[in-house]
């Protein structure tokens, strides 16, 4: 049903070049500041930044965008996204404008593979139907809702897949395998495996539990559905590790806003540098050489 979705042709482009996919976040109204040519920065009032933002990471080698709809309560989130999150929303971003960001992104980039991520909350008040027409209007391809539970889901899946969109959903290290098998019989696109146990955020090095759990995943499923890793991946070396213990894909979040809230005065430029080079180290690990 999905063989024409953006998403799945790019694991199919990126299987075909021995590639791993790479993931990146990025989170309409941050930073509330405009670029501009001169490197300077005022406030946000139109969706620039944003855009911006994104061509850097898929000029830099990103395969697939996750955009945020911030979300007041965002609860597996951890407090690098949950800041950001709550400053977005502070600076007066709402899903429509996320939506609008979302199809000036497919715009310019008519083969990209945009997903939308969010919480369930967000598609009850704006009517479950309504919105997932709208996100795919704004040539969405997929969504992420990290709260919606499978037994809770028919509606949501029937839904989207009449659009074509793929429905992501979470496992984690503590999942059983009976349930594992449950979570990928609802997932379409990819199973977004947690590789640890909390909310996102940055980590300084990998647990053995995680290895354990990615060839878990890969053992109990095999070939039957791809598997994107995230929450905590900071670093090229936590990318292959993630890579090489059989992950598909690898997501990146909490560092890509790390990246932003470490540059100095708000400085355009640097901020955009910094996202170059973070996301081109990171897609280096996703080329596996051949043996």
């Amino acid at each position: 049903m999905l063989e024409n979705n953006l998403l799945v042709k790019k694991f199919r482009e990126l299987s075909e070049k021995n590639e791993r996919g790479l993931i990146c976040y990025a989170l309409p109204g941050y930073p509330n500041y405009n670029f501009n040519k001169n490197g300077n920065s005022n406030i946000h009032n139109n969706d620039d930044t944003t855009l911006q933002i994104v061509s850097t990471m898929v000029e830099a080698g990103a395969d697939i965008i996750e955009l945020a709809i911030p979300f007041s309560d965002p609860i597996a989130d951890g407090p690098i996204i949950q800041e950001a999150s709550y400053q977005s929303l502070k600076s007066g971003t709402t899903p429509q404008m996320c939506l609008k960001i979302a199809k000036k992104i497919r715009a310019k980039y008519s083969q990209l593979p945009i997903l939308i991520i969010t919480y369930s909350n967000i598609l009850f008040k704006l009517g479950l139907k309504n919105f997932i027409k709208k996100s795919c209007e704004s040539g969405i391809d997929g969504l992420i809702i990290p709260d919606m539970s499978i037994e809770e889901s028919d509606e949501y899946i029937n839904e989207a897949s009449k659009l074509c969109l793929a429905t992501i959903f979470l496992a984690s290290p503590n999942t059983n395998d009976l349930r594992l098998r449950s979570i990928a019989s609802k997932s379409s696109g990819f199973l977004y495996l947690v590789s640890v146990y909390g909310t996102t955020g940055i980590r300084k090095s990998i647990d053995n539990y995680t290895i354990d759990t990615i060839k878990n995943v890969k053992r109990v499923l095999g070939e039957n559905i791809t598997i994107a890793v995230g929450f905590g991946i900071s670093k090229p070396s936590h990318g292959k590790v993630m890579i090489n213990a059989g992950a598909d894909a690898i997501i990146v979040a909490s560092a890509l806003i790390d990246k932003i809230n470490k540059t100095k005065d708000n400085d355009s430029r640097e901020v955009l540098e910094e996202i170059r080079s973070f996301v081109a180290c990171m897609k280096k690990v996703c080329k596996i050489e051949n043996k």
